[in-house]
């Protein structure tokens, strides 16, 4: 089974950037899409961004679209994160995800492993 582990969360302010990576185990990574996924105090768990197994299809949330870029490289089980011009309201745990098929799903329904999270904080 596929188990994931999330890194790179911290606290930076407004304006910054962070790069989150999403470290894989097991041999079957590439074969499936992967996504990310944000969840803020006192709020539903929301979708980020997610890309499919060979990274030649994205999808973004309109909260993050033009400032966050997904991406994965499958040599190293490794699904990215990058996210500039941060905004305070882009605090929380953020969660990878392994898809339960090779395309993009924007739905929770559609992975099937999670990583524990990793906190991101923005300060303004």
């Amino acid at each position: 089974q596929v188990q994931l582990v999330e890194s790179g969360g911290g606290l930076v302010q407004a304006g910054g950037s962070l790069r989150l990576s999403c470290a894989a185990s097991g041999r079957t990574f590439s074969n499936y899409a992967m996504g990310w996924f944000r969840q803020a105090p006192g709020k539903e768990r929301e979708f980020v961004a997610a890309l499919s197994w060979r990274g030649r299809s994205t999808i973004y949330a309109d909260t993050v679209k033009g400032r966050f870029t997904i991406s994965r490289d499958n040599a190293k089980n490794t699904l990215y994160l990058q996210m500039n011009s941060l905004k305070p309201e882009d605090t929380a745990v953020y969660y990878c995800a392994k898809g339960a098929y090779s395309t993009t799903s924007i739905t929770e329904r559609g992975y099937d492993r999670w990583g524990q999270g990793t906190q991101v904080t923005v300060s303004s």
